[in-house]
């Protein structure tokens, strides 16, 4: 038979083993969710450079479009992202991210009238409160 202060004792170092695994448990989740902040903020400035560079591919720098020509520019681009995605929900703001247009809120304004513009021609649905998906065609 084992005696109680045996007992005991193994159950304090147990739980003395588990509260320093704990300690360390927190320390690294600490960090990994450091690292994961980073990475998503990395992504970010990623995909807007991505898109930026994407943009001074499809337009010539000589020509300074018209505003007729920027709507139509960006309604394809509005539609080409929407072709990209598939059907998934997205925000106005992500759309104007992924087109490197949120560098301002006249710019991403610009998206969202765009894309409303785009639901009422049924070229776009709206899929809830500030949520789009591509149209059912």
């Amino acid at each position: 038979m084992v005696s109680a202060s045996r007992t005991a004792h193994s159950i304090e170092v147990t739980a003395e083993g588990l509260q320093e695994e704990l300690s360390r448990l927190q320390f690294q989740k600490q960090a990994l969710e450091r690292e994961l902040a980073a990475v998503v903020a990395h992504l970010g400035s990623v995909q807007r450079a991505l898109g930026a560079l994407e943009s001074a591919l499809v337009t010539p720098a000589a020509a300074a479009p018209t505003d007729e020509q920027q709507y139509g520019k960006l309604t394809e681009q509005i539609l080409a992202y929407f072709a990209e995605v598939g059907d998934v929900e997205v925000r106005a703001r992500d759309v104007a991210a992924a087109l490197g247009r949120d560098a301002d809120s006249g710019s991403i304004n610009a998206v969202r009238s765009t894309l409303d513009r785009l639901v009422a021609s049924s070229r776009v649905r709206r899929a809830g409160r500030g949520l789009y998906r591509a149209g059912s065609s």
